[in-house]
Parts: C-alpha cells; structure tokens; sequence
C-alpha cells in the first residue's frame, strides 16, 4: 500500500481557490465597505448616528423588497410587478389601514394570497415569469390608483412611532436590517425546508422525484414575496408619512439589482439573503449619498448606479474565473 500526499503545489492551488470564493461570498461586504469610505472621505461628518439615520431612511423598505424579490429568484423566476405592488401595499397602508385596520389587514392579507395564486399560475400554465408579472405590473397600478387617486393619506400613528424609534448605539434601520438578515438566513438557509426550497431553483426535477410539490414550493415562494412586499410598502409609508400610487415603482430594479449585488444568480437557485440585504444598503448610500456628495446631478444619478452594479458583476465574473 503507497500513501499520497498533497504537493506543496497543489496546496498552494486549493488555498488560491478557497480564498477565491471568500472573496466571492465577502464581495456584497466589500462593496458596502468601499460606498461608506468613500461618503466618509467625501463627508466625514455623515459617519455618524445621525448621519446614518439619515441616509438611511429608504433602507429598510428596499432591503424588505429585495428580499422579496430574491424569494422569486430562488426559483429561477423575476418579478417585475414588485414595485407597483409595493405602491398599492402603500395606498393602502395610508388609507384604509389607517382608518379601518381589520379591512385593510384582510386587503393585504389577500393580496398576499394573490400572489401565491400568480405563482401556482405561472407553474401549472408553465407560463413566463417575466410575462406574467408585468402584466401584474399595471394590475396593482391600477388598484393603487382606485384606492388613492391623488397622493394623500396618512401612516398609522403606531407606524410612525416604529419607524421613527430611535435606539441607542445604532440607528433603527441597521438594528431592523440585522433582524430581517438573520431571520431570513436562517429560514431559507438553515432549514430543511429552506433546503427544499432552494432546491427547487437548483434541480427542480430531483425535488420533484424525491415527492415534493413543485407546484406548492413555487405558490410558497411567491407568498413569501407577496408578504415582504407588504412589509416593504408598509415600511416605506412609515417613512414618507404619506402614499403616492406612483411611490414603489422605481423598487423594482433596485429590488433585483439588490439581489444580484449581493451574491444572487437568476438560476440554480443561489441566493444570499445576508448579501441581499448588503446590496440593498449598497444601492441606498451609493444611490443618493455618495453620488450627492460628489455633486452628480440627479439626471445621471441612475446611469452612476447602472455604472456601480457592472464593476460589481465584472467583479464577481472575474472571481468565478478563476475559481475554474
């Protein structure tokens, strides 16, 4: 019998490729990382607790709606209604929440269910995704539009007061960042359920074999985007006070972009939800913050984020690479 042993070389190649996809997973991160010491060099004065609570204000409805976006993802579909959906979960939140709570908790509430029932839709229809949504796109626009015709209405007091707390040491939005993080992580990535669940996006015929419901995962799925979708309007009314049929529609793309900075893959079901959030918080302090801090105008504010999310992906293009 011979015994092997590992050359000096090829340890030296296992090392290279394990720090490769550190590099990889730390990439959302590092991206965030570099955004704050750039607004630090520019203003050092925003590094601060007032400052972030600041800048921070849009970051938890995008972090929620990235996160629910991502759930769609998993399953190697797109949701491109998310925006306009988060608009009407708005409308409602400003108005009939607020007056009425058992109807507007019951709206909502089918809303959710709704987009379960699209899911299962699209499934048993085998129908695209991208169809799909965006013809959802102008349903909820429309709803939006019955339910506040003309910007108005008002948040809940009870969510004002959650939205505007403010505890020590660590601004309200980086507290309620962690907490979404750590609790999605541990469902969609912890679990057995989760398991099955990501499962579905990376070998969807193996989970079907192995006897579970394809068409329940995928009704899951978009149940879980519906409900962080609520969560994302609600959170944005709390923070603007006010509904606007139109509020949500630029979440779309933030909502992917946020998913695809922070690790995700649009098939194979490969997703983070630690670096989704990451992403989010990426785009919010680079989308307003940093690029007014460096005296962008607001015309080309969005070409700049384009701009940002390509040297990401090129980043990571390069990384996976050379991990091959």
């Amino acid at each position: 019998m011979t015994e092997t042993s590992a050359t000096p070389a090829s340890v030296n190649v296992i090392h290279a490729a394990a720090l490769q996809r550190w590099v990889r997973a730390l990439l959302p991160a590092i991206s965030l990382t570099i955004v704050v010491l750039a607004i630090w060099v520019l203003n050092p004065r925003a590094i601060s607790y007032f400052g972030f609570s600041l800048m921070l204000g849009l970051a938890v409805p995008i972090a929620l709606a990235t996160i629910a976006q991502m759930f769609v993802i998993t399953v190697n579909d797109l949701d491109l209604s998310i925006g306009s959906y988060i608009g009407f979960v708005g409308c409602v939140t400003a108005t009939i929440l607020r007056n009425n709570p058992l109807l507007g908790i019951a709206i909502l509430l089918g809303s959710v269910a709704l987009y379960a029932a699209i899911g299962a839709l699209i499934h048993l229809r085998n129908l695209p995704s991208i169809v799909v949504t965006l013809g959802m796109s102008f349903v909820w626009q429309g709803l939006a539009i019955l339910v506040l015709p003309t910007p108005g209405g008002k948040a809940p007091d009870w969510l004002l007061a959650m939205m505007g707390f403010k505890p020590p040491f660590l601004p309200f939005p980086i507290i309620a960042a962690l907490i979404i993080a750590a609790a999605v992580h541990f469902g969609l990535m912890r679990t057995s359920y989760g398991t099955i669940l990501r499962g579905a996006g990376g070998n969807p015929a193996a989970v079907g074999r192995a006897g579970w419901s394809l068409l329940r995962i995928k009704a899951t799925m978009f149940g879980l985007a519906g409900l962080f979708g609520v969560f994302s309007g609600i959170a944005l009314i709390g923070t603007t006070t006010s509904g606007d049929a139109n509020i949500g529609n630029g979440y779309t793309l933030l909502s992917i972009a946020g998913v695809i900075l922070g690790g995700g893959e649009f098939v194979g079901g490969r997703v983070s939800p630690i670096g989704a959030v990451l992403g989010a918080f990426t785009l919010t302090l680079a989308a307003t913050q940093l690029l007014g801090f460096m005296h962008i105008p607001p015309d080309w504010q969005v070409g700049a984020n384009g701009i940002i999310l390509i040297i990401v992906l090129a980043a990571r293009a390069l990384i996976s690479r050379k991990e091959t």
